[in-house]
């Protein structure tokens, strides 16, 4: 039976993390550096080609303090305007972040040059934290909200409000965001009890009132209300009271959400995508036994879901020192027929 999705891009020597997809179909890439020889960390796909994006020297990065370079991208997203967000981790093969590592690089894709940097306040850092992924409001707020999943084994949400530059976290080591105790994953048959990632999944509500979440390590899907964790008012003990446990989804890496209101999650111990719809249902988007963990999820404008596969469970670090990746790695899509979520100014 011929497999229900199509490859988009294939690489040989890079592998993926995040993948997004703006409004005019360019697809952007970016390749951590967890170990590997990673010359550029953000890339656009370019006639099935990984071209440094938005320039060499932006990706060029040695040992020591960042400035604007970029350490280790771990996801690209598209936000409400069309600009392409850049999140650095600021971690080197998930070692401590190094100074002015950790921060967001907003990219105007229509010039290819880079609008600004916003660094994180080191309130809502720890000397662990790992930025794993990003969603964006542009609705609330002076300036808008940005979301990030903070996915050290403690975890944490962290808010950046984008028009003040202030940044704080919530939820740090609430059971909803760290990873669960003693967990296993079985992929592909194997039992993997070496994960222990926290809060790395997210995704937002159509209507910007909802950001849903999950750890790496953990089988639940979880929901909090925006407006909850960008009151300062609210104590710790009060945002954790708005938190709502959706249930069992099984493991997930990556997390989307469409305008017509359904959730979109990897399940990477059966090589799937599956989908929530607004009645709570799941159901099976994809299923590809060759796609060993599907990483992360775009929706773009197109009507297709773009899902990055990058053989994460044979990397050295996620295989105790052992790498058995099998080159290549792939962007894959499949037509869903939905749109992507667009939080603007304007409603």
């Amino acid at each position: 039976m011929a497999p229900d999705y199509e490859v988009v891009a294939e690489f040989g020597d890079l592998m993926p993390t995040g993948v997004t997809v703006t409004d005019e179909g360019r697809i952007f890439v970016s390749f951590p550096r967890w170990g590997d020889d990673v010359p550029y960390t953000v890339a656009e796909v370019v006639n099935g080609e990984a071209v440094a994006y938005p320039n060499r020297q932006l990706n060029e990065w040695t040992e020591g303090p960042s400035g604007d370079n970029l350490v280790s991208v771990q996801s690209v997203i598209t936000d409400p305007i069309g600009h392409l967000w850049l999140l650095d981790t600021g971690s080197h093969a998930f070692a401590p972040w190094v100074e002015n590592g950790p921060k967001l690089v907003e990219v105007d894709p229509a010039t290819d040059q880079v609008v600004r940097v916003v660094r994180l306040d080191a309130e809502a850092l720890n000397p662990t934290t790992y930025l794993n992924d990003v969603r964006f409001d542009f609705s609330r707020g002076s300036g808008g909200y940005a979301y990030v999943t903070d996915s050290q084994p403690e975890g944490a949400l962290i808010v950046v409000d984008l028009g003040a530059g202030r940044s704080w976290s919530r939820l740090r080591g609430h059971e909803s965001t760290k990873a669960t105790d003693q967990f296993r994953a079985i992929v592909q048959g194997i039992v993997r009890d070496n994960y222990a990632v926290g809060a790395d999944g997210i995704a937002i509500s159509a209507d910007g009132s909802l950001l849903y979440y999950c750890p790496l390590s953990g089988r639940r899907l979880y929901s909090v209300p925006t407006s909850a964790l960008t009151d300062r008012s609210l104590s710790d003990e009060q945002v954790a009271a708005s938190v709502v446990d959706l249930g069992d989804k099984g493991c997930s890496d990556g997390l989307e959400t469409d305008t017509a209101g359904n959730l979109y999650a990897t399940a990477y111990e059966h090589s799937a995508v599956l989908k929530r719809d607004p009645t709570g249902v799941w159901s099976t988007v994809l299923h590809g036994p060759a796609l060993l963990w599907p990483d992360t999820l775009a929706v773009a404008a197109d009507g297709y879901l773009y899902v990055s596969v990058n053989q994460l469970p044979r990397t050295p670090l996620f295989n105790d020192g052992v790498d058995l990746r099998v080159p290549p790695y792939q962007i894959i899509r499949v037509n869903i027929g939905a749109q992507r979520i667009q939080l603007t100014a304007a409603g």
